[in-house]
Parts: C-alpha cells; structure tokens; sequence
C-alpha cells in the first residue's frame, strides 16, 4: 500500500468517498453503497494518517452533502443547491492536502478532469433521482376495478391473483379456487376484493 500517500491518489479517494456518500443519500436501505463507502472511509482514513490533512477543507467537503440531500426533496432552487454542492466537493477536495504554503499538492489537470466529471455525475444522477421521486404511479390499482383476471392462488381471507398483468395480493367473501377466472370489484388499500367471474 506504498502508493497510497501519493496526495492525487488520497484526492481521488476523497472524491470517491464523497460520491460514495451522496450515493447512499440518493438510495438509502439497499445496503451496497454503504459498504462501498465503509472500504473507502477505511483507505481514506489511512491515507489523512499518513499524509495529514485540512480541517477547514474536510469540513467544507462533509457540507456539500448537505445541500445535496436538500436538492432531492425541493421542487425549487434545485438547480441552485446542486450547484452549491458541487462547488463546496470541488473546493474541498483540491485543498485537502496542502503543501506548507497552502498550495494544492493535487495536479491542477487531474484537479480539473475529477472535478469537472464527478460535478456531471452528480447533476445528472440529481436529475434522475429527482424524476423519479416526483413521477406519478404507472400503474393506477382504481384502474383494475371491473377487469378480470385469474386466481394464482386458492382465494378467500386471502390470495393472489394476476390482473392487469401484475400478482396482486386479494380476498373474497366466497372460496375460489386457483385457476379461476375472477372478477375485481373494488380494492381495500393494494388488496383487491375480488369474486368468481361467471362465464
């Protein structure tokens, strides 16, 4: 692990972890980002051990999570606070690690290309996660009252069906038998109420 006190690689390890991080902000509760970022959080660790680092610039890079995760849930000054994270990662990564006159010890180049290309993969993932969170249901349950579909399962204080092509869970006040044909008429939260379709 000798070429780890080089300070572009300890650089491009901050960047990671700060990606890393706005990553499990974005998509919390799958588990795999939070790993990735405990690794990075470890190498890292032992990277400020060995080359020493600048508060003020750790500081400013642990804030521009901040304006990020606000950038997700606000419908306006999106665009600004994602600019405003950006610019706070980029400032306090470039000035992590200083030499004794206060001069980045990154390459300005490599400063520049990382910046430059983890600043789009921030605005364009914000983008998309946005789009998500704010897109309307495909697919409306009210719409699947009066069709028909077919009992998966054995039906009656519960069961699955297939209707509208998707397993719905379902109940009915009579038994019916799987293989069915079946009829939804109404729904009870994502629980269809459904009865035997009479050919």
């Amino acid at each position: 692990m000798s070429f780890l006190p080089d300070p572009n690689v300890a650089y491009l390890l901050v960047v990671a972890c700060v990606l890393m991080a706005l990553v499990a902000i974005a998509v919390p509760g799958t588990g795999m980002p939070e790993v990735i970022l405990a690794f990075f959080l470890v190498i890292t660790g032992y990277v400020v051990y060995q080359q020493g680092m600048n508060l003020w610039a750790a500081g400013v890079l642990a804030l521009s999570l901040v304006p990020f995760w606000f950038s997700l849930r606000a419908r306006r000054w999106r665009l600004v606070l994602l600019g405003l994270s950006i610019a706070l990662m980029i400032g306090g990564s470039i000035f992590f690690m200083t030499d004794g006159r206060g001069m980045p010890e990154v390459s300005p180049v490599l400063a520049a290309i990382v910046s430059l290309g983890s600043g789009l993969v921030i605005w364009f993932g914000a983008e998309r996660i946005t789009v998500a969170m704010h897109r309307s249901p495909v697919l409306n349950p009210d719409l699947l009252i009066g069709q028909s579909g077919e009992a998966r399962t054995e039906i009656n204080a519960q069961g699955t069906v297939q209707a509208g092509g998707e397993l719905w869970s379902a109940r009915s006040e009579n038994l019916i038998e799987m293989g069915s044909a079946v009829r939804v008429l109404r729904r009870d939260g994502l629980v269809l109420i459904v009865e035997k379709e009479i050919k």
